[in-house]
């Protein structure tokens, strides 16, 4: 006769594994059919976000203020020497792409409540790919980058916009960072909460009245003592003859 097996250190003994409960990276590749939906879905919102940097072209070139020039027979010069009209337009440019990357980001938390890995990277990667396409689309529906040619063809002594360019470079990343600021806002506010764990099968039934876990759920903490044991722990046993 062999004793039975017990687990060391008063170790839970191991779950036992069911063919049903196989991971799901066994089924479909690295996470399964889900990631895969998740990666086409975030794929599909990528483009889409970036498709709408045309409409933010069209706002900074009607919005964004020119920087007049006048010329005469040999070069060009700004007509007002202390304009503001190139940061103007740098500044213009910074508070349309982040207002896109919150209303963009707004609607498709509005469609697909869930968030994910995905979901954040395509946000980022369409913002700036939006952000690009505005900022190309605005310079191209502005006025002629030809300095020379236009100065020619207006004649001198006479004021006209030149290019609308983007100076500070760094504004192109206020539509990601508009997108991630409002995912996590909509998302600590109006997400899903998140799934409580499961409770293991050899703490189940050990639930107290109140909720709370019993004995041997909780380290170091000791069983309830009978009453009798208590009145009578100071009696000693009669000792043998």
């Amino acid at each position: 006769m062999t004793a039975p097996l017990t687990p060391r250190d008063n170790q839970p003994p191991e779950e036992p594994r069911h063919p049903e409960a196989a991971p799901a990276a066994d089924h479909g590749g690295l996470g399964g059919p889900e990631l895969a939906r998740e990666l086409r879905e975030g794929a599909l919102i990528a483009l889409l976000v970036a498709a709408t940097g045309v409409l933010l072209g069209l706002l900074w070139n009607w919005l964004a203020p020119h920087v007049p020039l006048i010329a005469d027979t040999r070069n060009v010069y700004l007509k007002n020497t202390e304009g503001e009209e190139s940061i103007g337009a740098d500044g213009t440019f910074l508070l349309l792409a982040f207002a896109f990357g919150v209303l963009t980001t707004a609607a498709v938390f509005l469609f697909r409540r869930r968030g994910g890995i995905p979901l954040v990277v395509a946000l980022v990667v369409g913002g700036l790919l939006g952000a690009a396409l505005g900022w190309l689309t605005g310079m191209w529906l502005g006025p002629t980058p030809d300095v020379a040619e236009h100065a020619k063809q207006v004649g001198p002594g006479v004021a006209f916009d030149g290019p609308l360019r983007l100076q500070a470079k760094g504004a192109l990343l206020a539509w990601p960072i508009g997108a991630m600021l409002t995912q996590l806002v909509l998302s600590a506010l109006f997400g899903p909460p998140d799934p409580e764990p499961e409770v293991p099968y050899w703490l189940q039934g050990q639930q107290g009245p109140q909720g709370q876990q019993g004995p041997q759920g909780q380290e170091g903490q000791q069983p309830e003592v009978p009453q009798w044991l208590r009145e009578n722990h100071e009696q000693r046993p009669p000792s043998e003859g």
